[in-house]
């Protein structure tokens, strides 16, 4: 296992864990309620899928376990297939096959191309939930929905339980104001934890606890399909794979920030579908990455594997008889340390750079925050994702130009603008900077300047890159000034001019591609002053 040897580290391993176990029990009982497999199945996953994620995943401090967009995609699924767990499961193991083959085909490698604005926002926008969720703080009903929590404000501020506040408010305290010293032997949540439920014990609180928890090892699960739902549980399965993957690798992500380490992301992918798998077998609700029980472990002193391994444990041995002792827990308790994690995981180095930051980070950052808290955490960070290339498309469309100049101009690269007169029927339009399908068009928009010459040299030395809208684009270009009798030739880099004589374009064969623009003008000179006619060249 990898972790920090010594008594820290081993001391942060197991505080973290056990903190993240205590976290996780509530949420893996409640998202097993809501998926409609009942809180058992919820309890059995965050097991399966935290321990072998541990153990064979790509992220160290990673706490893994039913999340709350799995969850929801997991209840559609289960209605999909008329309530039938076997089918069900089908789908999880599915999906936990397709998670297998992206971390082996190396997709997992895809993460590191998400902006660090799209991270900042999920980051913030994950921390807010969390400071929305106040009503247990205040001993009255949950509210699981950011929005719902928002406008419920008010009727939640006139059910305040006024022990459950006093517990949560000391709770408060000591997670925030336990020396750094203390903390680093006993994490501050963990103190919090003990003391607040003994205290609620002691002095006969009433107040909402965790409750009852199930026991007992699951049965095995068979997952099963027919010829007839074959379609539906791969395309269920697909779906759970990639919601799955995309939340644990944002997660991975959150952790690195955090910690300032790398993660593998292939091999989390990998470990994730070996989880997910494992919980098709018994029942268990699948899941992913969970970014809140991350953070508690991180900053409960969780660094290595052991962490997530002791996090599954601790759930497991409650599930096999020491439940009893975590059924008076506080909800108001674990509330008040989820506030400081909410805290905590808000990306405060992009929040102080919101006025200096360039206004197109602070978009997508902005974007995805919102779209995180009010709409849903995968849509975020796709349309962060895509926002985010919109913005560098249009960067990279105002770094190319495209000129129009008479040769003798073009010799002497003059400063100014392009000639207006036409001398010795030979242009040159000179392309520079990348020329893909974001800046086609501007091309297409400097025809009717070459028109009426006798032949046209495409200078594209200084060209970094060319996509095959562009190449069809200058094709097109080509075989529209071929009816009008003009010649043409193409200066392109040697790399691009392999790559267009691979392509075998018909309108550019080898004998028009230079990557010497004396040799290209010499031959355009050639065919301009010559008697024939120009469609007599060949061109």
């Amino acid at each position: 296992m990898e972790y920090s040897f010594g008594k820290a580290g081993l001391r942060g391993d197991l505080f973290g864990g056990l903190t993240a176990g205590v976290v996780a029990l509530p949420l893996a009982l409640a998202f097993g309620v809501a998926s409609g497999a009942g809180a058992a199945a919820g309890l059995y996953g965050a097991i399966a899928l935290g321990l072998l994620a541990a153990l064979l995943g790509g992220t160290r401090m990673q706490i893994s376990g039913p999340t709350g967009p799995m969850t929801v995609v997991f209840a559609s699924t289960l209605v999909a297939v008329g309530g039938n767990l076997a089918l069900a499961m089908a789908a999880v193991l599915v999906g936990g096959l397709c998670q297998i083959l992206l971390g082996m085909v190396k997709a997992g490698g895809l993460v590191r191309f998400i902006p660090y604005p799209v991270v900042s926002g999920f980051m913030s926008g994950i921390g807010i939930i969390i400071l929305l969720q106040i009503a247990p703080l205040l001993g009255a009903p949950p509210v699981s929905a950011p929005l719902k929590a928002l406008l419920a404000l008010p009727a939640t501020l006139t059910a305040i339980n006024g022990q459950a506040f006093l517990l949560a408010f000391l709770t408060l305290v000591i997670v925030f104001r336990t020396p750094m010293r203390v903390s680093r032997i006993v994490p501050a949540p963990l103190v919090a934890l003990i003391a607040m439920t003994v205290l609620s014990v002691v002095a006969g609180f009433e107040v909402p606890v965790i409750g009852e928890i199930p026991m007992g090892l699951p049965e095995f699960v068979l997952p099963q399909f027919s010829i007839e739902t074959w379609t539906t549980v791969l395309v269920l399965g697909f779906t759970l794979a990639m919601l799955g993957s995309i939340d644990s690798l944002l997660t991975s992500l959150v952790a690195d920030s955090i910690t300032r380490t790398r993660h593998n992301s292939n091999r989390e992918l990998v470990g994730q579908g070996v989880g997910n798998m494992l919980c098709a077998f018994v029942g268990g609700l699948p899941g992913a990455g969970a970014t809140m029980r991350t953070v508690v472990n991180i900053k409960a002193g969780g660094s290595g594997r052991l962490s997530g391994v002791t996090h599954a444990l601790f759930l497991l041995a409650l599930l096999l008889g020491a439940a009893p002792l975590a059924t008076q827990i506080p909800l108001a308790v674990l509330a008040g340390i989820l506030i400081k994690v909410g805290m905590d995981i808000l990306d405060y180095r992009m929040l102080k750079l919101i006025r200096t930051a360039p206004r197109t980070d602070v978009a997508v950052m902005a974007t995805v925050f919102g779209l995180t808290v009010f709409v849903d955490l995968i849509v975020a960070v796709g349309a962060g994702v895509v926002l985010s290339m919109g913005l560098i498309i249009h960067q990279l469309i105002g770094q190319s130009s495209f000129k129009v100049w008479p040769e003798e101009m073009a010799e002497e690269q003059p400063a100014g603008g392009p000639g207006s007169t036409m001398r010795g029927g030979v242009r040159v339009l000179e392309v520079a900077g990348p020329f893909f399908f974001g800046s086609t068009s501007r091309l297409i928009d400097r025809v009717d300047q070459v028109l009426g010459t006798r032949a046209v040299v495409f200078d594209c030395s200084r060209v970094p890159f060319m996509d095959l809208s562009a190449v069809f684009t200058l094709e097109e270009m080509i075989e529209g000034l071929k009816a009008q009798d003009i010649a043409a030739f193409v200066v392109v880099p040697p790399a691009i001019r392999a790559q267009l004589a691979a392509l075998k374009a018909p309108a550019l064969p080898e004998r028009l591609l230079y990557d010497d623009y004396v040799a290209a003008k010499a031959a355009a000179r050639k065919v301009a002053d010559g008697p024939q006619p120009v469609a007599a060249v060949g061109v």
